[in-house]
């Protein structure tokens, strides 16, 4: 585990989004661990549609919250986060789930990649941390996934559909223009568009916790549905154009 510098956090703005979708079992305690482990950043919890307490527990704890009227998905949550962030000059967003599933000690890693000249830092369920495994049609559809990725991007790709990662000053000009909002748009179109953009990908191995509320899709029907969606995907992902991270329409 890598320790966030103190120096590294005052000099560049960071802000950590946090999708939220019925959170209000655990988005609280989750803003104190990215308070206890990050000192100095700021939080935004993106309330996406949520019909329970989400909203008011997370701006109890101290985050700042947008609200949408709808439920966007995370793409949308995000794209709303990218937004925020290129309007108020912040040089790193930094995703974390709203869940637990995602450690706020290991974002040290993560921004250590961007001082080593990454765009996007990922954080990899399957470079060697942890006990995690997929298995099933989700398991071949990871392999899938990582071997055209690490094709695209011209080195190793382990886990594509990852949602814990930092992003720097390009991708957040890039992804506040365009963030893709459709079914795993915001993990497997959003890399497309990055390799596309010339941004530098590089991974982190991470531990992923098990989340603290809710109920996990590792059904066999549910994997093989999330086989043929990831699929489909990837295909809508390589025939799209999008804006570029130095068009005339980027934000």
């Amino acid at each position: 585990m890598i320790a966030v510098s103190a120096t590294s956090v005052r000099t560049r703005r960071v802000l950590i989004v946090m999708p939220a979708l019925n959170e209000q079992a655990s988005v609280a305690a989750v803003i104190s661990q990215v308070k206890d482990a990050l000192p100095g950043t700021d939080i935004l919890v993106v309330d996406d549609g949520s019909v329970d307490q989400t909203a008011q527990l997370a701006r109890a704890a101290g985050a700042q919250v947008a609200r949408l009227s709808v439920n966007l998905g995370v793409g949308g949550a995000m794209r709303t986060g990218f937004r925020y962030a290129a309007a108020r000059g912040y040089d790193v967003v930094v995703q974390v789930d709203s869940d637990g599933q995602h450690d706020p000690e290991e974002v040290g890693a993560l921004l250590a990649l961007l001082d080593d000249g990454a765009d996007i830092a990922m954080g990899s369920r399957f470079a060697g941390k942890g006990a995690y495994r997929a298995v099933g049609p989700r398991k071949y559809a990871m392999v899938a996934l990582s071997l055209v990725f690490s094709r695209l991007a011209g080195h190793r790709i382990t886990d594509v559909t990852s949602g814990f990662k930092a992003m720097g000053p390009r991708a957040i000009k890039l992804f506040a223009s365009y963030y893709p909002a459709e079914y795993l748009g915001d993990t497997v179109e959003a890399l497309v568009m990055a390799i596309r953009a010339n941004l530098t990908i590089a991974e982190t191995p991470v531990v992923m916790r098990e989340r603290t509320t809710g109920t996990p899709s590792h059904s066999p029907v549910k994997s093989a549905v999330y086989l043929s969606r990831a699929g489909l995907a990837l295909l809508l992902a390589l025939v799209r154009r999008r804006p570029s991270v130095d068009s005339s329409d980027a934000a």
